[in-house]
């Protein structure tokens, strides 16, 4: 791998980093990153994931703050987001590799539609905390939905998982966020053992990304705090739509 490859990954992780913490969508920075250092799509997306592990213990670490007094229901919540993991990596296991390239462009402009249309985090917040939006069950429930998401390929997880947190316990935004990144990690740390023993890992480009997802998971949370994320959001996912348009036209063309 050149040099310039990788510095490449590496600011792609920083920027993967960043972007998952303050839009959830950390893949729509490194995926095609890792295409453009000329990993095929499904080498490329376990390699993403099995480096988006350490996107989870940068912000995990930085979200401890934010994380007291939650560990009783997060410690419920892990459960639901381990299966889903296993259940989205044994999909991407078993989805030919022309198919997962079709699917690709759909998930990503879904992610990408979904980051556009989405109210901001704070107004969920308040929403949430008038209307508290379901039991605990049906809150395990949907974390293990979007966990099998965010184990198969997991671009706008992190949207999906903050917006039903915020909506269903009326926590703070800062809060809501801290919880996200626990159970994404989780999810993702069982996705990336399991590619790791059963799929084709590319290790040389998955160190540099995973130093910057570290560096950029680390960063993440004190700008949450400190910003309003919409007009990144936005950016980003205009971006993505653009890059589900390019990677359609690659796979059906």
């Amino acid at each position: 791998m050149s040099v310039l490859t990788w510095l490449l990954l590496l600011l792609a992780g920083v920027g993967g980093g960043l972007a998952g913490s303050i839009a959830g969508l950390a893949s729509l920075v490194s995926y095609p990153a890792l295409l453009a250092a000329g990993l095929p799509p499904v080498v490329a997306n376990v390699t993403n994931t099995v480096a988006l592990v350490f996107n989870g213990v940068g912000s995990v670490s930085a979200s401890r703050p934010e994380l007291v007094g939650q560990g009783r229901r997060l410690a419920r919540l892990s459960v639901a987001a381990l299966l889903g993991g296993v259940t989205g990596t044994v999909l991407l296991l078993i989805t030919p590799a022309g198919g997962f390239e079709r699917i690709v462009p759909f998930l990503i402009a879904g992610a990408s539609v979904a980051i556009l249309v989405q109210r901001p985090p704070r107004e969920l917040a308040v929403e949430g905390a008038r209307h508290p939006g379901g039991s605990g069950r049906w809150l395990a429930v949907g974390v293990y939905a979007i966990a099998i998401y965010g184990g198969y390929f997991g671009a706008a997880a992190g949207v999906l998982m903050l917006a039903m947190f915020l909506l269903a316990t009326g926590t703070t935004v800062a809060r809501g966020n801290a919880a996200k990144n626990v159970l994404l990690f989780v999810a993702n740390l069982v996705a990336a053992i399991g590619f790791a023993l059963f799929a084709d890992v590319a290790w040389a480009a998955m160190l540099p990304l995973a130093l910057g997802f570290f560096v950029g998971g680390r960063l993440g949370p004190r700008v949450v705090r400190r910003v309003d994320g919409t007009w990144l959001r936005r950016v980003i996912a205009v971006l993505g739509l653009g890059l589900a348009i390019k990677l359609g036209f690659d796979a059906f063309g």
